[in-house]
């Protein structure tokens, strides 16, 4: 038994090129078919990187800034505190700059 499945030109173009296309298949009975309903899903905007710290980064989106820091255990409550405020104070000037920068 042979059945054919409706899907857009753009998918097809899609599919073609070797992309993956996620959607739906459901049966209409109308039209005694099966159709392809593929999600239009916008583009994500990748991140602007803002500056790499020594154990993390800074980074920028669209309606967000992004402060991220990792650290071991092992190095102690002490040091990870330290360095926590060392990385915080850097990520702190980095905004400023980049502030100042922006305004001139």
């Amino acid at each position: 038994m042979r059945k054919y499945i409706e899907i857009d030109e753009e998918v097809l173009k899609s599919i073609m090129e070797g992309t993956y296309v996620q959607g739906s298949l459901h049966y209409n009975k109308q039209a005694k078919r099966i159709d392809f309903n593929h999600y239009k899903r916008k583009k994500r905007l990748k991140d602007k990187v803002i500056a790499i710290l020594e154990h993390g980064w800074l980074k920028e989106s669209p309606k967000r800034v992004k402060y991220y820091i990792s650290l071991k255990k092992s190095i102690g409550t002490a040091r990870m505190i330290a360095a926590m405020e060392r990385e915080n104070r850097v990520a702190s000037s980095h905004l400023m700059d980049r502030e100042i920068v922006d305004r001139v």
